[in-house]
């Protein structure tokens, strides 16, 4: 089996995942694994798992943080999903940081 160099866009994906893994320092030891390229057999039913999770964020355990995770990891096998996943991965990240300054702001 050949192993493609990565595209644009699957670099960009990679990044959010570096960003992820420097912003959630615990993250690390959990995703660096899945993201080897040989690792799809399990990172694709990890990713499923982690969406149906998101979906299910009404219950207990179960938080909106497996969303955006799971699509994440999904998106390295799917390259169709990557310029998405990647583009709402950086907006995402943006919100939040523009989110967490105006709550300082106001609490200050």
């Amino acid at each position: 089996m050949k192993i493609t160099p990565p595209d644009r866009e699957e670099r960009r994906l990679r990044r959010q995942f570096t960003v992820m893994q420097r912003a959630v320092p615990p993250s690390r030891h959990l995703v660096r694994p899945l993201l080897a390229p040989n690792r799809w057999p399990v990172r694709v039913p990890i990713a499923l798992t982690l969406i149906v999770g998101g979906l299910l964020s009404f219950l207990p355990i179960l938080g909106l943080w497996m969303l955006p995770l799971g699509l994440m990891l999904l998106a390295l096998d799917a390259p169709f999903l990557r310029p998405v996943i990647a583009r709402n991965a950086i907006r995402l990240r943006h919100w939040i940081k523009r989110k967490r300054r105006n709550w300082r702001r106001s609490h200050s």
